[in-house]
């Protein structure tokens, strides 16, 4: 997390008028807190980076392999995979919140890769200070990748799927 993204969560927390707001993800935790007496009283925002030691040693065996490939065999196919995503519409997180692929956790998913959509099918649920928001679908297609996790925190303007139009 870059210091734009988290000048941006500071005021939407500013705005929201939340008096406190955790967020951890693999590396950072963050902690913004304004006022109680006064919502529109600066936050104070708390930032701790995790050392992690997993990240270092998983990253090690991925190096190995791609030294021993011949670069120029892994340049057609880097080039034709960005050739056939061009036509492809992405589908974009319109707020900040937790990225939900199911309405409850005993519910199915919306949707899974390969099925057809049609305009305001619902995609998703993005919950945002306790208020779950619906994405629909602004286009008719086939689901061809879903780009983040369930549970996931998303930021605004994420690519959530990807959907081939019909």
């Amino acid at each position: 997390m870059d210091l734009k993204e988290i000048q941006n969560l500071i005021r939407f927390v500013a705005k929201s008028g939340a008096h406190e707001v955790k967020l951890e993800m693999e590396d950072v935790k963050i902690t913004i807190k304004t006022a109680a007496d006064n919502v529109a009283a600066e936050p104070t925002t708390i930032v701790q980076q995790v050392p992690s030691i997993a990240q270092p040693i998983a990253a090690a065996p991925v190096a190995a392999p791609a030294a021993e490939t011949p670069v120029a065999a892994e340049t057609p196919v880097a080039e034709k995979a960005a050739e056939n995503t061009d036509h492809l519409i992405e589908v974009k997180s319109p707020i900040i919140g937790t990225f939900y692929r199911k309405p409850s956790p005993d519910k199915d998913n919306f949707v899974e890769i390969g099925q057809k959509v049609n305009v305001g099918d619902v995609l998703c649920v993005i919950e945002a200070m306790k208020l779950f928001n619906e994405i629909e679908s602004e286009v008719s297609g086939t689901i061809v990748k879903i780009l983040v996790d369930d549970a996931q925190p998303v930021e605004f303007d994420q690519p959530l799927f990807l959907i081939e139009p019909n």
